[in-house]
């Protein structure tokens, strides 16, 4: 399965990127998450940092990167319908096996402004998609 959490990219440097999510009850998964209160996943807001940093891996030459390690992630403010998840996603270091490591941050924009309020932070590695040669089948 394929999807896409980020939808709009609000700013990116080839060390940096801001994009951010719109949560909206349309999304199927909220039907189940919880069924009396709607929120976002704390495994999408992963994937929505994991996601942003792939548009950084990508501007690097580095496609087909996949979530290679978490590290100290932390979750706070919840994210529910009609609500934003604002990620900010920045490089920290390439590792000699062609990972990646960033530390990351979501926050909530909730309607009529406020103060946002962190939802998700820590620190992730993205590491090369790695694919095992084929065998020829015998036949």
């Amino acid at each position: 399965m394929h999807f896409r959490l980020i939808d709009t990219v609000l700013e990116q440097g080839p060390d940096r990127v801001r994009a951010i999510k719109q949560v909206t009850l349309a999304e199927e998964y909220l039907q189940d998450h919880f069924p009396t209160f709607h929120v976002l996943p704390g495994v999408f807001m992963l994937e929505a940092l994991v996601q942003a940093a792939r548009t950084l891996t990508d501007a690097r030459g580095q496609p087909r990167m996949v979530l290679g390690g978490v590290k100290a992630m932390r979750y706070g403010s919840f994210v529910r319908p009609g609500e934003a998840l604002e990620v900010d996603v920045q490089f920290e270091k390439s590792l000699p096996d062609g990972s990646v490591q960033f530390k990351g941050a979501g926050t909530v924009r909730r309607q009529g402004g406020g103060e946002p309020e962190t939802a998700v932070s820590g620190r992730f590695t993205l590491r090369p998609l790695r694919i095992p040669p084929q065998t020829p089948a015998k036949g």
